[in-house]
Order: structure tokens, then sequence, then C-alpha cells
């Protein structure tokens, strides 16, 4: 009862210990499409599912590269990712000019942790309403994070967000093993299985390969490797989900993941 008395600031909490303004937040992450992760011990891959509001409008695209060696996926509000990418890109440069070396991945996660629990905890401020899966390769390997709204990073072998992301995870836990030795087509394999729903874009970096965005024709021939599985049902051309990387009802709440 009487919610509305406390969602009004982030800093301000329920008698049931809830801050209703990062509830918000993390919602908005779920009504964005599906966007998957993956990783081996020389490759990591991104899959994104692409939303268009119309046949007479293009898409939101939902992969966003910051650097050759690193770029993000995501889910939720597409101008509060663009705000965070902006962020990691000055970053990224600013490594290069002051070290003359590439920014390691770990360390802008850990940044953008940072900057995103600060808008969880100052009066005036709202937290980010999206959230992001970052890929990269460094002299460490090939890493894959999630960065959540409420500032928790954490470092995957595998990962799904967005909407209808539950199956997703469900394959991938029933896989995981295989990743660590898989080859580059093997995880896009994987990944095209987990988004077995109008998959038409991705992305790659790894061990010898800088930070690419594959889509259109060019993904012809990794959904050739699933077969029929992997294309796109009758009728689900602007899918029926929520918001985000490609799979989204055409009304979205907060109008999440449209342009």
């Amino acid at each position: 009862m009487f919610r509305n008395q406390y969602d009004n600031d982030v800093s301000t909490w329920s008698p049931q210990g809830r801050i209703h303004q990062l509830e918000y937040a993390l919602e908005a992450v779920k009504q964005g499409s599906a966007a998957v992760g993956l990783r081996s011990k020389d490759y990591a891959v991104l899959l994104v599912l692409k939303r268009s509001s119309g046949e007479l409008a293009s898409y939101q695209k939902k992969l966003i590269k910051v650097d050759d060696h690193m770029g993000i996926a995501i889910a939720g509000l597409t101008s509060d990712a663009r705000d965070i990418s902006n962020f990691m890109r000055t970053e990224a440069m600013r490594s290069k000019m002051l070290f003359d070396q590439p920014l390691p991945v770990g360390r802008i996660v850990s940044a953008i942790g940072e900057k995103a629990q600060k808008r969880t905890v100052m009066y005036g401020e709202r937290p980010f309403g999206v959230g992001l899966l970052v890929i990269g390769y460094d002299e460490t390997g090939p890493h894959l994070y999630e960065c959540s709204p409420s500032g928790n990073n954490l470092e995957y072998y595998a990962m799904s967000i967005g909407a209808r992301s539950q199956s997703a995870k469900t394959y991938l836990e029933s896989k995981y093993s295989e990743f660590n030795d898989a080859s580059l087509e093997d995880l896009v394999k994987h990944g095209l299985q987990a988004l077995r729903d109008t998959l038409q874009q991705d992305s790659i970096v790894g061990v010898d390969r800088e930070f690419e965005i594959i889509e259109g024709e060019d993904l012809k021939r990794y959904l050739d490797l699933i077969g029929d599985t992997g294309r796109p049902r009758r009728g689900q051309g602007t899918a029926t989900s929520a918001a985000d990387a490609h799979l989204t009802e055409d009304i979205a709440p907060m109008d999440t993941d449209s342009v």
C-alpha cells in the first residue's frame, strides 16, 4: 500500500527495505528482448534480436562497438546505453593516449559499476534503465561481463539478459561445459540455438579478430549451421516480447529500446 510514497526518489527506502526506483530500472532491462553472450578460451561472442516498430521503420541496433577489442549488447533504454557507451569510449581513448595500450576489460567494467552505483544513492538521480553484456579481449584472454543498473558486475562463461531470456539461460546452463574449448563457429551455433527466434545480428571478438558486427547476408552462413531452427517462423518478423535487442512488442512500456 501507498507505494507512491516511496518511489519518488532513489534515496527513499520503503518500510519493507525496497528501493522502488531501482526495481523499475531492473524491470526496464527485463522489458528488452533477449541478448546472449558466450565466451571460450579464445573468443567472446554477442548475439541479439532486432526490433522494428513497424513496416516503415528501421530497427534500433543493440550492438555497440567501444574499441577494436571491446563491444557491448544492450537491453533496456537505448538513451541510457548511449550515455554509458560514450563514457566507455572516452575511457578507452584515454587509455591509449596515456598508456599507449588498450583498456583492460575488467577495469572499464569496474568503472561502469561505480558510475551506475552512484546513480542509486544520490538524491535527484535515477538508476540507469539499461543492462549490458560486455565482451572484450585483452592480455588475460576473452571476457564476458554482465552490468546491472544496481551497479553489480559479474563475469560469465555465458549469460542472457532481456525478455524471455530464461529460456536462453536454460539452454546455456545445459551446454556451458562445452564452451571453453569451442571453436568460433561452435560458439555462434550455441548462441543461435539459444536465440532461435528472429536472430539477425551478432558480433565477435577474439584472439585473432578485432570486434566486428555481423548481420544481413554475412550472417546467413552461421544460420545455416543450425538449419531451419535458427530462422524466424512465419509471423514473427517484428516479435512479441517487450522492447530491447530485437524481439519486442510494438508498444513497449516506457518506450524501452525504441529510438
